[in-house]
């Protein structure tokens, strides 16, 4: 995969203009499998598929999404970090991995392509593999900061008598 899709920004861009599909530029579309069908785009990359799909559906406008990796991003999960309950070692090891991603400051790093057909959401995404690993991060942190608040909510089978 791309370290950065702006090339590929720029293809959906020219592809998009030369088909005179109309575009909104809007945001990403939240996850909802039950309105959602997500295109194949392991299997499928090519977005000039998906476009040429959304035309022979009937699709009158296409959503375009487009995500440039901020540090304020890798500010937040570093912050999240802090509120776990992990070992010194295991935080050091999330700091080393999303310090390592500074680099990908500006880069666009996740596409996303979606219109609306009969009451379901059609989407084609692409991200890059180093914006997956920060996700992955982000996710494992989450999951972790989950915990120690589950720990927390718990007062470990005693009640006061206050």
């Amino acid at each position: 995969m791309r370290q950065d899709l702006e090339t590929l920004k720029e293809e959906i861009h020219a592809h998009l203009e030369q088909m005179e599909l109309p575009v909104f530029y809007g945001y990403h579309r939240m996850p909802d499998p039950t309105i959602q069908v997500a295109w194949d785009s392991e299997r499928q990359p090519d977005f000039r598929l998906f476009l040429h799909a959304a035309r022979q559906a009937g699709a009158k406008l296409i959503v375009f999404y487009q995500h440039a990796f901020a540090l304020d991003q890798i500010d937040e999960a570093l912050d999240q970090l802090e509120e776990c309950d992990l070992t010194h070692e295991e935080k050091r090891n999330y700091e080393t991995r999303l310090r390592q991603l500074q680099t990908y400051e500006g880069f666009t790093c996740s596409l996303e392509l979606s219109f609306v057909l009969d009451g379901r959401v059609y989407l084609f995404e692409q991200h890059t593999d180093w914006y997956d690993a920060y996700t992955d991060i982000l996710g494992e942190i989450e999951a972790a900061s989950e915990e120690t608040e589950n720990e927390d909510d718990s007062l470990g089978g005693y009640f006061s008598n206050n």
